[in-house]
Parts: C-alpha cells; structure tokens; sequence
C-alpha cells in the first residue's frame, strides 16, 4: 500500500512534479528532437560558436548522459515506488534533480568550467541513485539494488568523459561513449527480459516463457564484459567480435522465446519487440563485421553503433515511455494515441543510418538528414500526444 494518506498535500503538488516519469519524460522528449536537429547543423556546417566542448563529444554526450540518462531517470524514479510501495520523489526534491540534469544542458554553451559541469551532473546520477537505493534497502527489496552499481558505473565514466576532452585518461572519449553504450544496452537487456515477455503474454493471452538462468547469463554477461573491454582495446580488438556473435546468438534465442510474431496488432507490444530486435541484430552485424566477414570499414567505424543508439536505445526509450505515461497517468495502456507511425519511423531511423550509410555511402549526407528527421518525427509527436498527460493531474483523480 502506498504511504500516501493526504491527497489534498498531494493536490498542491504541481503535477508535473507529482513523480519522476512526468518531468524526466517530458524534457527527455522534448529535448531529443533539438539535440540531432543542433548535431545535423553542426556535423554539416562545423563546430557552433557558442558550444565550448568539441561537437562530436557534445553529440554523443547528451545522446547517452543527456537524452538517455534523463529517461532512465524518469522510469526508475517511478518504478521505485512500485517495488517498494513507499512514495515515489516528488516536489522540491524531484525539482531539485531535475534542475541538477538542466544544468549541464545550458551550462555546455557558457564558458563554465567542465570540472564544474561534470560535478553537478555526477551528483544528479547521485542523487537519483540514492533515491531508489533507499527505498529498495528500506524494504528489503534487494533484487532491485542491481542498479546501484550501474550508477556508480555511469559516475565514473561521466567524470572519465569529461577528462577525454583535455586528453587525460590514457584513453580517448570513444572509449568512454562505447563503455557507456554497452551500459545502456545491459540495462536494455535486463529490463526487457523482465517487461516484454510479460507485457506480450499479457496483451497476447498466453503463458509468459519462464527465464532460463543459463540464457539470460549468456545474454547479458558478454555485454558486460564488453563494457569492461572498451577500455583495453588491445584485447577487445581480439575477444570482442567473439562476445558480440556469443551474445547475439544468445539474445536472439531469448527474443524469439517471447514469439514477437504474435504482437503484430498491437503497436505498444511490437514496438517493443521491434526496437529490442536491433541489439541481437547490431550484435551479429557488429561481431561480423570487426571478424572481416564483412569488408565495407564503414559498417564498423561509424554506422552499426547506430543500430544500438537509435533502435535498441532510442526506440524501446520511446515504447515504453508511451506505455509508462499511459499507465502512471490513469488511463487504459492500450486506448491512447495511435503511435504505429512514430514506432515505426525509429526502427527505419536506425536502420537507414546503420545498414543504409554503410551500404550507400555516397548518399550518406542525405541518409543522415532523413534518418535524423524520422528521429525527430517520433519524439515530436511523443510530445504532441502525451506531453499533456505528463503536465496534468492523473485521469482517475489518484494521486501521482
């Protein structure tokens, strides 16, 4: 039972701070389609006069730290509650994180020192860290303290990200953005091999498939491990391609037990199936492709890390804060805005800036723009559809 025993304290809460999906989402939204819009101007015209770190670093940052970080965010905030049954952050103290991730945001295009930049954004991952932490421990609840170690992780990389830009780890920033990919793309794998299976055989109407321990080690494991690898490029450059075809076999026998294939009519359940299928797909390509068994460099060096950033990432971020915000704001999942389109425009996103630049890449400015556009297209109507629901009190009239 949730600790909330006055909604009329509850009712002076602005809603858009009533729990961490509202503002987390809403700004993740929002700021997704300006963050390519400002990266497509500057990879065409060069480095924006007013943007006091290198462009490339800018762009990967805010897609991983920014973007992304602000979503995970969003839903752990929220799923917190749930797992512990006490109140979720709220009010000045949501407020207080969500100004902590704002700050970086602008702070970027000032000539404010990057030690001060990196602190503030390490004690937002903090903070919200501490957040979860707490509960989980106050209840007991010790399965879910596996994100605590992630965080730390991400706290670690933040600060090692910055120091790329003066040249002082004795490792260059793809290192970092890698690292920070295979973390995004654990999570991704974890969490989904929780929800998807049960969200699909919910809506679907059949038995949920039981977890296989051995399957789930397989897949995640060697995302783990290539985590730790991006900072020993010598011997990634031997075991990684290894770990990627192991784990893309493996994650591709795990999807196939949820049987995608019944998901078709429901778009907030094959989204999730189509935007996971890029990771087993991006593994296989990626782990094929560093093996020389596919002999265009493009598809490594600048094109296949798509497949993770703009499918798996982006497109599971953008299905499930559909699903989230229809839940979490008291209405029926499935009676809201038609999204098929927005679905769909992600996953071709990440396949026309993965396979298509690597394929064509005499048409790679053009392939870039529409790519970026389809992005752009999905997270804006994300806005239209369900920014109102974030920033007004819950449909059923119960708190959060």
């Amino acid at each position: 039972m949730l600790n909330i025993t006055d909604k009329s304290v509850e009712d002076k809460i602005s809603p858009v701070l009533r729990l961490g999906f509202r503002p987390f989402f809403l700004l993740g939204g929002i700021y997704a389609p300006i963050a390519i819009a400002i990266w497509v101007y500057a990879f065409q015209h060069g480095q924006p006069s007013l943007l006091h770190v290198p462009a490339l670093w800018w762009h990967v940052h805010e897609m991983l730290f920014g973007f992304a970080m602000a979503i995970v965010a969003g839903f752990l905030l929220t799923a917190v509650q749930n797992w512990t049954g006490i109140n979720g952050t709220k009010d000045k103290r949501l407020a207080l994180i969500v100004a902590l991730w704002i700050a970086p945001r602008l702070l970027f295009w000032t000539p404010t020192p990057l030690w001060l930049i990196s602190c503030i954004e390490a004690l937002f991952l903090a903070l919200v860290a501490y957040e979860i932490s707490f509960r989980v421990l106050k209840t007991k609840g010790y399965r879910n303290l596996i994100f605590l170690p992630f965080f730390v992780l991400a706290i670690v990389a933040n600060f090692a990200s910055y120091a790329t830009i003066k040249g002082m780890p004795p490792f260059p920033s793809i290192a970092v953005w890698q690292a920070m990919l295979w973390w995004f793309m654990l999570l991704i794998s974890i969490m989904g091999g929780r929800v998807i299976p049960f969200f699909t055989a919910k809506k679907i109407g059949f038995e949920k498939p039981q977890p296989l321990l051995w399957l789930d080690a397989g897949a995640n494991l060697p995302l783990l491990f290539l985590f730790i690898l991006s900072f020993f490029p010598l011997t990634a450059a031997i075991t990684s391609p290894w770990l990627m075809l192991f784990a893309g076999l493996t994650q591709t026998i795990r999807f196939m037990r949820w049987q995608p294939w019944k998901t078709l009519k429901e778009p907030l359940v094959w989204s999730l199936h189509a935007s996971y299928l890029c990771l087993p797909v991006g593994l296989i390509f990626q782990g094929a492709a560093l093996n020389g068994w596919i002999t265009n460099g493009l598809f490594v060096a600048h094109n296949l890390i798509h497949l993770f950033a703009i499918g798996a990432m982006g497109g599971v971020i953008l299905a499930m804060i559909c699903r989230v915000t229809m839940g979490h704001t008291g209405r029926n999942i499935y009676q809201g805005p038609n999204m098929a389109l927005p679905f769909t425009a992600i996953v071709l996103a990440a396949f026309i800036r993965s396979l298509g630049v690597g394929i064509w890449p005499q048409y790679m400015l053009h392939l870039i723009n529409l790519s970026a556009a389809l992005w752009i297209f999905a997270f804006v109507m994300f806005v239209i559809k369900f920014g109102y629901m974030l920033t007004r009190a819950r449909a059923d009239g119960h708190p959060g």
